[in-house]
Parts: C-alpha cells; structure tokens; sequence
C-alpha cells in the first residue's frame, strides 16, 4: 500500500489511473524521484510526511514533520462535537456558538468543525509558529482563513474569559514512561511536544483542565481526545464538572473525554 501511495505521489495521478494504464512506464526522473520516496520510506519516514498530505474528515491536509499526522481516532472528536452541539446551536439567542482548538497542529480539528458548523465563530491556537503556518496554509486551501482565528499562545493563555461553548483538543496525552510502547515512526520522526506530555501523560491535560475552565461560558463543553492509559485519571481530575462520559473508539478504547462545566 505504501509502494502503491508514493507511485501516485510520483506520477501525481489517483489509483483508478494507474489500474487502467498498467503499461505506464516511469520516466528517468520519475523513476528517481519514486525511488527516492521508496528509500526515505525505508528508513522509517512516515509517508504522509513524504507526500506531505494526509486525508481527515473528507478533506486533505496538508502535513509537514512540524505537525502530528491527523488519525482516524480523532474523527470521534468531531462526531463528539457534533452531537452536543446540536448543529452549533447551543449559545444563546442573537449569539453565535464559540469553539477554541487548542493545540490545532495542521488545523484538521479546527477546519473540520468549520466544515460541518458553518454559523460557528471558530479559534485555534498552538504554541508552535511552524504549525500555525501549516494551519493556515490548510485553512487557505479550503477557503475558510476568514472564519478560524489562529493564536500562537500555550493552551488557553491571553484568550478572554468566559468566552467560548466549546474548548475542543486533541492534546498530547503519551507519558515518557509508555515512548516503547508507541511506533518508532511516531518517536523519531513526529514532533515529540505533539505526542508525549511529560513523564505520566496527564501534565498537559492537569494544566488544560483549569484553563478551559475559566475560558467556557457556564454550561460549556471541553471535549478532549485521551488514550485508555489515562482515561481514569482524566475522570479524576474532572471531578466537579458536570456530565462527565468517555467515548470509545471503534476498537473500544477510551477515545474522548466530555464534560460540562457547571
């Protein structure tokens, strides 16, 4: 499947054409180029980080080794969202619902939610200047750099209080003592701030909590991805919010966390 993605990332072509032209032969330069992309391969480089294009929610993004890969598993993050907003109609009347992603990396999350909730009033941050340019640069190519406001900031700082429905984030939530546990690929060569959190996986998310918190109106949501590692632990330091559910992935590990707050 691999060979099969980066012939196409050679040729600039889709699967239905190289099935119905299997006499194509390769050019020089195209042969180099395939077998430049078949080496980098080999030494472990994810190939949506040779592509440098990785599909989510139906859309293609953009992806550079300055963001985490966008996963199937955080399209439960969505479906999440989705479902407690009511179509983004959950804020009071006159008054647009306000989501903040925190931490968007390539934008996926953020340009997802503007995809599907077209009267929602959508900010971004992330602490890293070369992810905000891959966030744009998406956001550019699907049309929607006039309805996401990027900030560069750590989680929620600067952002005004009580401002937002939603805090929405797929965190890192990987604790250092799990790295054996987690694909070489992912450890070598995605951005290691993205994945691991800190000694026990929860030091983001201990920090996120508070600062969602004060952000959210009352009877806002903060919907967060954690792994089965961490998911009792999230519920703990939860312990006063309100609604309070994990949500599992298809294969039944705990995926997402939502809660209200009070």
């Amino acid at each position: 499947m691999n060979a099969e993605l980066l012939l196409m990332f050679t040729l600039g072509c889709d699967r239905a054409y190289l099935f119905a032209h299997p006499e194509r032969k390769l050019t020089p330069e195209e042969q180099a180029r395939y077998e430049e992309s078949l080496h980098q391969r080999s030494l472990g480089v994810p190939a949506q980080y040779i592509t440098g294009h990785q599909e989510f929610w139906g859309m293609d993004f953009i992806v550079t080794p300055s963001v985490l890969i966008p996963r199937p598993e955080t399209e439960h993050l969505i479906e999440t969202v989705l479902k407690l907003s009511n179509g983004g109609r959950v804020s009071w009347p006159g008054h647009p619902t306000r989501i903040v992603d925190v931490g968007t990396g390539s934008g996926c999350i953020a340009l997802a939610l503007a995809k599907e909730l077209p009267h929602t009033e959508i900010h971004a941050t992330d602490i890293s200047s070369p992810a905000l340019e891959v966030a744009h640069a998406n956001a550019a190519r699907h049309q929607f750099e006039n309805r996401i406001r990027f900030h560069q900031t750590d989680l929620l700082q600067g952002l005004d209080p009580l401002a937002f429905d939603f805090v929405v984030s797929n965190p890192p939530y990987v604790g250092e003592s799990e790295a054996d546990q987690v694909q070489l690929e992912v450890r070598k060569f995605e951005p290691r701030n993205a994945v691991f959190a800190g000694p026990t996986g929860l030091e983001v998310i201990e920090r996120l909590i508070p600062q969602a918190h004060a952000a959210l109106k009352p009877g806002g949501w903060l919907v967060i991805e954690v792994s089965g590692t961490i998911a009792d632990h999230v519920q703990r330091l939860l312990d006063g919010w309100k609604k309070v559910h994990i949500t599992n992935d298809l294969q039944g590990i705990a995926r997402v966390a939502s809660v209200q707050k009070s």
